[in-house]
């Protein structure tokens, strides 16, 4: 079977957008809507904050062993399943009745996540080696787009549709990203036997640098808490400060993607300067400089 790796990627790019875009929209008005849900006033930080994690952390257990599962099952199938996961947990989250369940299904979401990484290894495997580059480079930016317009796009939405509407909206358009991918997404897939796979020690063995991998681990976990710690009092935080609620969501939602519209600005200009005058002069200014931001 001959297969159309360039419509592949089209349909995978379109299915990163709109997953990227899930994940992030809720950021602007999940506090608030914890609120409406009923949680005491003392405890809603605490819950906008498990509401958020929950989902990276579910995700970060399930991936290796969805990562298995697609060496042996392929990643077309592992991309309708994350797809088809996505659409009941993030519909459902409109009908939920208390923040608990909301916490639940926020969960599920991540545990059924993985359509993005499988999307990149389907297009890995398909693209041909000399435009293998461009079209990864292409493929990230769906997922970056998403992410970056989600939250103020999920912000004007909740402004003029409600909170309840727009993981309805987000279901439906995931739905899409389903069939689509059901119908358009096709995969010439030959297993992986079970005595070639790599144990993470192996993996581990081959790295000629380790110190360094572990180095920048730790720096980029630290650096993700310090960025994403700040979402789930974020909104809470504008309405103290303004004191108008009138576009609350609408404004939290810019806010929160202003830093990235920021970081696809910069990321070419610090990649010159750190050919010229070294990364690791550029990491230590970019760490210091946004400490002194979050001061």
């Amino acid at each position: 079977m001959k297969i159309d790796w360039k419509r592949n990627l089209l349909i995978s790019w379109i299915g990163c957008f709109f997953t990227g875009a899930s994940f992030s929209l809720v950021m602007p008005f999940i506090p608030l809507y914890i609120e409406e849900l009923g949680a005491p006033k003392s405890q809603i930080e605490l819950f906008s904050g498990l509401a958020i994690s929950v989902t990276a952390f579910a995700a970060a257990i399930i991936a290796p062993v969805w990562g298995n599962l697609a060496d042996q099952k392929g990643r077309r199938l592992m991309m309708i399943r994350a797809a088809a996961g996505m659409t009941v947990t993030m519909g459902s989250l409109a009908f939920v009745p208390n923040v608990y369940w909301l916490l639940i299904m926020r969960f599920f979401t991540g545990i059924l996540s993985g359509y993005i990484p499988n999307a990149t290894a389907l297009i890995a495997s398909q693209a041909p080696k000399e435009k293998s580059g461009w079209a990864l480079g292409t493929l990230a930016t769906g997922a970056i787009a998403g992410n970056l317009i989600g939250p103020s796009m999920g912000g004007a939405l909740a402004q003029w549709f409600g909170m309840k509407n727009v993981f309805i909206i987000t279901g439906i358009v995931l739905l899409i990203t389903l069939l689509l991918t059901i119908f358009l997404v096709q995969e010439d897939f030959a297993p992986v036997e079970k005595g070639d796979l790599l144990s993470v020690k192996e993996i581990f063995g081959q790295i000629k640098n380790l110190q360094l991998l572990i180095g920048l681990f730790i720096t980029s976990l630290i650096l993700q808490l310090g960025v994403t710690s700040i979402s789930p009092i974020l909104t809470l935080y504008i309405r103290d400060l303004s004191g108008n609620t009138g576009n609350l969501l609408f404004v939290s939602g810019l806010i929160v993607s202003i830093a990235g519209v920021s970081a696809i600005i910069s990321s070419p200009i610090l990649g010159k300067v750190g050919d010229r005058y070294g990364n690791h002069k550029v990491l230590l200014g970019g760490l210091l400089l946004s400490f002194l931001c979050f001061i």
